[in-house]
């Protein structure tokens, strides 16, 4: 069963986002493995997170602040 915050395009490009930097980081080098890689995928995966949260607040002001925090 899909939520109807899975229908939010901002939400497929989140997805796609994090898709991408996924991608991108495998080419960095092995030092940055548990540094910059590990930072820059948390950040990247939490877009859709904080979307997906906020969606489930159930309330426009929580919905809004939670968007903000995905813009952050």
């Amino acid at each position: 069963m899909y939520f109807r915050f899975e229908n939010l395009e901002v939400w497929k490009l989140a997805r796609e986002f994090a898709s991408k930097i996924y991608k991108v980081t495998r080419e960095f080098p092995d030092t940055e493995k548990f540094g910059m890689i590990t930072q820059i995928r948390r950040a990247a995966i939490s877009v859709s997170m904080n979307i997906a949260e906020g969606y489930d607040r159930k309330s426009d002001a929580e919905f809004k602040r939670f968007l903000r925090f995905a813009i952050g």
